[in-house]
């Protein structure tokens, strides 16, 4: 790959391309921890680059694989078989904020949580917040579109991409979509590029919607004996027609290990919590809180209790979003998924995933954002337990199967990636299968984006 290497430092600069072993390590893996070493990294910095690599990429058939800050949950951005990661970090302008028409452009290496600040600082708020904003990119969080707490009243990632550029995987530059709060002339390509996790072409600008900042922010915890009754309340609130921006759940091994991790004050004795935010005016959302007290009480919570000042709740978000890293407390590895199932399904799903706790004896760890049906499904354990691992990875698919006959889907914000490609045709028929493989050949005619991901080969399949 020598002669190729020099043909990308043409491109990029010799500061931008390596292939020292070091250095190509660090993009060898990503949030799941699986380890594939490509051949080169390569930092582009601007659109063109990236068209004349993957142009590069076409002539010497060499695979390329679009990266971000390697965040990802499924293993979207690693080099399953070789070639150049490209990193877009470089991409890191906030192009224009229009606070008249509610619109910013920024390219894809933007931190999404440092957007959201300079968003809010004129008085504007972008809704989409995986719990890892604080270091993803925003390009990677449309690749997989992302959602976070916030998406049972705002939506997730593609609820706010107005349009794209982006570089096919012939490298062909195309601009999708528009800047306007309508617009439906021609196929939505914005749409279709939207969670396409990096396999129909990379994204070097995003067009995004935003809302103004709300007046008022309130933040409580609603704490239970039992987790079904906690799961009951999720569907109680929904029915009520008060919709918090937010409603996230911690199952009992959830809070003692975030106790334990952050040395916080919250109840050992919980068998679940509920975490509420609402927004909106200061009156309304003063009633809201009052209303949903009382029902959080009527359903069976033994503790509800409302944020005094902003950095009480700023202290609960801490201690929700630091339950993934703290998990490790309970094993040195973590299986984790992402199902999503119907709302009014959550009590079922959660009583179903406590019978198979009981039945195999694994470590599993709920919680998520319930208010959208959204379980973060955890089981800890040790990948060189060569029985535990196979006892986990039945349960795994015993959980998808229980998913689906709920009328639910295998992930709700994490996609595909590699680690659910062997189960994808539980979810999706064969008919439509087919189509999305055609689209892809369109794009991608020689397969050199990001291959590997999201569908099966011939031995890839599930009984």
């Amino acid at each position: 790959m020598i002669p190729i290497i020099a043909k990308i430092e043409a491109i990029v600069g010799q500061d931008h391309v390596t292939t020292a072993a070091e250095d190509v390590l660090c993009y060898a893996y990503d949030a799941t921890n699986r380890h594939y070493h490509p051949d080169a990294v390569a930092f582009p910095a601007n659109t063109d680059e990236v068209s004349n690599i993957l142009k590069l990429a076409n002539e010497y058939r060499f695979f390329v694989v679009p990266r971000g800050a390697g965040t990802g949950m499924t293993g979207g951005a690693l080099a399953v078989q070789g070639g150049l990661v490209m990193v877009m970090t470089r991409f890191s302008r906030i192009l224009t904020i229009d606070s008249d028409n509610l619109v910013a452009e920024v390219e894809p290496g933007v931190v999404t949580g440092h957007f959201q600040e300079v968003v809010e600082e004129k008085g504007l708020f972008y809704p989409p917040d995986p719990s890892s904003a604080s270091f993803s990119t925003l390009g990677g969080n449309v690749a997989e579109c992302a959602g976070g707490p916030r998406a049972v009243k705002y939506g997730v990632t593609r609820d706010y991409v107005l349009g794209l550029e982006v570089v096919l995987p012939t490298g062909e530059i195309i601009r999708t979509g528009v800047r306007t709060a309508k617009g439906v002339v021609g196929y939505d390509l914005t749409r279709l590029m939207v969670g396409s996790e990096g396999t129909l072409g990379v994204i070097t600008k995003i067009v995004l919607r935003l809302f103004p900042l709300p007046q008022a922010v309130r933040t409580f915890r609603a704490v239970f004996s039992r987790i079904e009754d906690a799961a009951r309340t999720v569907c109680e609130i929904i029915r009520s027609g008060v919709v918090p921006r937010t409603i996230e759940y911690m199952d009992r091994a959830a809070i003692r290990c975030v106790v334990d991790y952050l040395n916080i004050d919250l109840s050992l004795e919980a068998g679940a919590m509920l975490l509420i935010e609402m927004d909106g005016s200061l009156s309304a959302v003063e009633a809201a809180i009052r209303d949903l007290t009382d029902l959080c009480k009527n359903c069976g919570a033994y503790q509800v209790h409302a944020a005094s000042s902003a950095q009480e709740a700023k202290d609960l978000w801490r201690a929700r979003r630091a339950i993934s890293p703290a998990l490790f407390r309970l094993g040195p590895d973590k299986i984790n998924e992402d199902i999503v199932v119907p709302r009014n399904r959550i009590p079922d799903m959660i009583e179903w995933i406590d019978d198979l706790r009981r039945r195999t004896g694994l470590t599993i760890v709920t919680f998520g954002h319930a208010g959208d049906g959204n379980i973060h499904f955890n089981i800890m354990l040790d990948r060189r337990d060569k029985e535990m691992l196979e006892k986990a990875e039945s349960a795994v698919e015993e959980l998808f199967r229980q998913t689906i006959a709920l009328g639910g889907t295998l992930s709700g914000e994490h996609g595909v990636g590699i680690t659910k490609t062997p189960y994808i045709g539980m979810e999706i028929g064969s008919e439509e299968l087919a189509l999305m493989k055609r689209i892809k050949a369109v794009f991608d005619p020689n397969g050199i984006l990001n291959p590997g991901k999201i569908f099966c080969d011939q031995k890839c399949t599930v009984p």
